[in-house]
């Protein structure tokens, strides 16, 4: 039976992999002498003396929580299969960009699974041993990606190892497996046992491979005779060290690190993944894992016994998939997804939705921060959370000298850094997004105060201009009464320019001390009136040699070439299907799209809704001489409706794709075509989808429902 309890370790979980993935990041690749001769032991974090940041897109991060949504997307099944899952890849990667390493056929386990998978062939095959051999079959990826399902079956082993063999199946065999599961296993059990040889052995039963059962006596053995981490390093370097084994990273060496860390890390979240970064090896997945595991075990209360880990992330994560609007997250939003599905396989309620940011585990302040640019004017001085401390819910924002001339703010990123500070190359998974938050949609706060005598408040926006460089934009300033006050605010016309972050301001005529509560803030559903004008009306520099723009770095594209058209807006083209491009979040549900579309050569071309990755969305086609509302459903394209208009290449139509409820309706040169009514997909992001061949697309209009 699912317990609260679980709840707040779920969040644990998640919060110990992304703080172990950020520690073991930086030194990622290096050799274990490298790391001793500059760092010596890691035990905090070192981005900066390497000259990287410390909030990256990783493989680690993204893979694991994206390849989970399968569950969701498949109805939460409990008997969810590999070749489910498998699919599930196809729908959130984007090829030679998001999630894996793109190393190549034969070079990269995972980039050869996904080119199984796009061949037709489905999970487990795309990753078996028979296909793409024992060394390719038998590296860490399947153990890095495992934590998720683990954390979905709290005290559920047997369920949690049968959803992680799944999984692992889609691109991993063999060994590789069999740690996966064993990993899983070890995670599942921690909800509810905390002796780590009882974890240990228990685990075993689910472990199908004599070589891996004798592998943990192994490292058992030397841990239990060892006095210091270092020796059974050298144990695991002499014998099972990467120049053991064929491929790239095996998953046998990283098995048995995470091992080596969880046993001599005994019960300190510190020690584990500062060993497991410190040993070397593939630094982040280790140091995630065991982060994940001892987040289990040990709870916030561990996480927050030694150094700060917690502070500089601030619950920060970046998870890159075709899914953009998703990117922008962070540990309490994961973990409400997490929560929900391991909720709907306990067959239990669900909690009602919570407020995007609403801050209710304890510590947590959901990527929350004091902008740094702005110092000689902040008399913000601290924010931290509340729940734990004043039984609420709440950021806690605390501020000195608020008075003329100095404000306080803080602020949270809705959007990708297009003006990055620091080297240049410091992260091989690039950052692809779209924006969290859009021109004409309505946002709503509410700020807790607790004195007589408050500060004014206002809500403000900063967005990209044409150039690249921040704009901001501010709402009416509001006085706050003593208790609690909800605000609302829609936000202004950026003209389709992306905005970076959203904050709120507090400002005085005298001055105060003191503090205000963020209780929550929100925004959902579709934009009242989002438009992205021709390109030349907002940059008439523009030239037919121009690759880019601002807006089109809002869009997250699975085709072969999208680009600025200075005479219009945007270029499509794509040699094979499903060239996909959308902006927009998961929670736009009621909505329409509108553009006019120059239809080149092609196989079908048009407009999409409530797209949830690349593979599963509604369109609005033309297709030869016919129109078409289609269905796309990972390996299928369902016809809903159709109609011969008798349309030719080389035409120019002005499409309109609405989507209210259940029911479908596209128009063609404001003239209702089709319509047709379906249940499958109820939110989703828009945009475009061209089928071997090119569009040129002259402006983009998305409207909620209650203007449609």
């Amino acid at each position: 039976m699912f317990q609260e309890k679980y709840k707040e370790q779920i969040y644990a979980g998640v919060l110990g992999k992304i703080l172990g993935v950020y520690l073991g990041r930086p030194v990622e690749g290096w050799s274990y002498e490298k790391i001793v001769n500059q760092l010596g032991d890691i035990s905090y974090y070192v981005n900066e003396k390497t000259g990287v940041p410390l909030i990256v897109p990783d493989d680690d991060i993204s893979g694991t929580f994206a390849f989970f949504r399968s569950l969701k997307d498949n109805n939460c099944n409990s008997k969810i299969t590999s070749k489910d899952i498998g699919n599930t890849w196809l729908n959130y990667i984007i090829e030679n960009q998001t999630i894996l390493w793109w190393g190549g056929l034969a070079r990269s386990t995972e980039h050869t699974a996904f080119l199984r998978l796009k061949e037709g062939i489905d999970a487990p095959e795309s990753g078996s041993s028979a296909l793409n051999g024992e060394s390719m079959a038998t590296q860490i990826g399947a153990q890095i990606f495992i934590d998720a399902w683990a954390l979905a079956n709290p005290g559920n082993p047997e369920r949690a190892t049968y959803m992680a063999r799944e999984a692992a199946r889609v691109s991993h065999d063999g060994i590789a497996v069999e740690a996966a599961v064993y990993l899983a296993a070890i995670e599942a059990m921690s909800f509810d046992e905390s002796r780590i040889d009882k974890l240990l052995d228990s685990a075993l039963v689910y472990v199908r491979s004599d070589q891996l059962k004798s592998l943990v006596g192994q490292i058992r053995s030397i841990c239990s005779k060892a006095e210091h981490w270092i020796a059974a390093r050298e144990y695991i370097a002499k014998h099972h060290g990467y120049d053991k084994y064929l491929g790239n990273c095996p998953m046998i060496t990283n098995h048995l690190s995470v091992l080596m860390s969880f046993i001599m890390g005994r019960d300190s979240f510190q020690d584990s993944i500062s060993i497991a970064t410190s040993a070397g090896w593939d630094t982040d997945c280790n140091a995630g894992n065991i982060g994940c595991l001892n987040g289990i075990r040990l709870g916030l209360d561990g996480i927050n016994h030694g150094a700060d880990f917690r502070t500089p992330v601030a619950d920060r994560m970046l998870i890159v998939t075709s899914d953009g609007g998703s990117c922008i997250s962070d540990a309490v939003i994961e973990s409400r997804s997490i929560i929900h599905a391991a909720c709907a396989l306990n067959n239990m309620p669900t909690a009602p939705p919570q407020k995007r940011f609403a801050f209710e585990f304890s510590g947590s302040v959901q990527g929350f921060y004091i902008p740094k640019e702005n110092q000689l004017t902040q008399a913000v001085k601290q924010i931290k959370n509340i729940n734990s401390s004043m039984n609420q819910n709440g950021l806690l924002i605390s501020y000195e000298a608020l008075a003329p001339g100095l404000y306080g703010t803080v602020c949270v990123d809705t959007f990708t850094d297009l003006q990055p500070k620091g080297i240049e190359g410091t992260s091989y998974f690039e950052v692809s997004a779209s924006p969290t938050l859009y021109s004409g949609q309505q946002v709503e706060a509410t700020i807790r105060t607790f004195s007589n005598v408050n500060p004014r408040c206002s809500i403000y926006i900063e967005y990209y201009n044409h150039k690249n460089t921040l704009e901001i934009a501010t709402s009416d300033v509001w006085s706050l009464e003593k208790d609690d006050n909800r605000v609302m605010w829609e936000i202004p016309n950026t003209n389709g320019f992306p905005i970076y972050r959203i904050g709120i301001k507090l400002q005085s005529d005298k001055r105060l001390d003191g503090a205000v509560c963020l209780v929550s803030l929100d925004w959902s559903n579709a934009p009242k009136y989002f438009h992205i004008p021709k390109s030349y009306e907002m940059s008439p520099s523009l030239t037919p040699w121009t690759t880019e723009t601002t807006w089109l770095k809002s869009f997250m594209s699975s085709a072969s070439n999208f680009n600025p058209d200075y005479t219009t807006t945007f270029s499509l083209s794509h040699k094979e299907d499903h060239g996909v491009v959308t902006l927009g979040t998961t929670d736009w549900n009621d909505y329409s799209i509108t553009s006019s579309i120059q239809f080149m050569q092609h196989q079908g071309a048009g407009l999409v809704v409530r797209s949830v990755g690349h593979r599963r969305y509604y369109a609005a086609l033309i297709e030869g001489s016919f129109a078409r509302i289609i269905k796309v459903k990972d390996r299928k394209k369902i016809i809903l409706a159709e109609i011969d208009r008798g349309y030719h290449i080389d035409e120019l139509h002005r499409l309109k794709f609405v989507a209210k409820g259940t029911n479908l309706v596209m128009k063609v040169d404001n003239h209702e075509v089709l319509s047709c009514v379906d249940n499958d997909y109820s939110c989703g992001a828009a945009g475009f989808v061209v089928n071997r061949g090119a569009i040129l697309i002259d402006g983009v209009t998305i409207e909620s429902s209650k203007e449609v």
